[in-house]
């Protein structure tokens, strides 16, 4: 990627910049990268084309692993191409995808699902993309529904960042990848999975501040719109279930 990124530099520097002077960057480091962001951008559609790769992903209903060895590039490189491909006239599925690592910083959040992703760290713990690090390299599958009631399929699997070398470890990540249940015929890691089977679903919510669901065992804090009294001689699934709305 890094080499294709080098040859956009040489080919569409000038278009780039072009496109950057038609707007007012805070800083010159948020200007910088920008203009990375749209390299690598045209390093991706270098390496993995528009035509090409959306019909690859129609074929093999986007599976991540099969279309890295297609187009001979990485996992986390496939999984954020997928999230590319809205040009209306050759349009693909619309994908959110996020990168978080095992401490749930997210470096990487991209939301053409319409989930809404923190900006920061802090989001909930049920999303699969961080019980990916329970099994390292699998990807893991499921129906996930938000406290609106909208339901999406997700994936996550974990990857390794930086240079392998004896004595050094290398960065793990977390990679997550969705999109809204009416796509789920079209992505095959729905395959195993019953959409329509409420038993299955996976209750997930923004972040602990923001949700509504006070049955969550792996609730950290309470919600910020809800009163609620701490019973001293009760133990329930979290000091904060026990709520007295109003």
């Amino acid at each position: 990627m890094h080499a294709a990124s080098q040859i956009a530099q040489e080919g569409a520097s000038k278009e780039i910049n072009q496109y950057l002077s038609n707007f007012n960057f805070p800083s010159e480091e948020s200007k910088k990268l920008t203009q990375v962001a749209l390299l690598n951008y045209c390093g991706a559609a270098i390496l993995m084309p528009y035509k090409l790769f959306h019909s690859e992903c129609k074929k093999l209903k986007y599976d991540l692993e099969l279309l890295q060895n297609t187009f001979a590039t990485s996992f986390e490189q496939v999984a954020h191409r997928v999230t590319c491909l809205q040009d209306p006239k050759l349009p693909g599925i619309p994908f959110h995808m996020l990168r978080t690592d095992i401490a749930g910083n997210i470096s990487k959040r991209f939301s053409l699902s319409g989930i809404e992703i923190p900006r920061y760290g802090g989001a909930c713990p049920r999303w699969n993309v961080y019980s990916a690090f329970t099994r390292p390299g699998v990807i893991q599958a499921a129906v996930s529904k938000m406290t609106n009631g909208e339901k999406y399929v997700c994936i996550a699997r974990t990857v390794e960042k930086g240079v392998g070398r004896y004595g050094l470890s290398k960065s793990i990540l977390s990679i997550g990848l969705g999109c809204e249940a009416k796509y789920a015929k079209q992505f095959v890691y729905t395959e195993n999975l019953d959409i329509s089977d409420k038993k299955t679903e996976i209750p997930i919510g923004v972040s602990c501040r923001t949700c509504d669901r006070l049955d969550c065992s792996q609730r950290a804090f309470p919600p910020l719109h809800k009163k609620f009294d701490v019973d001293i001689n009760s133990r329930g699934v979290s000091v904060y279930v026990n709520d007295k709305s109003e």
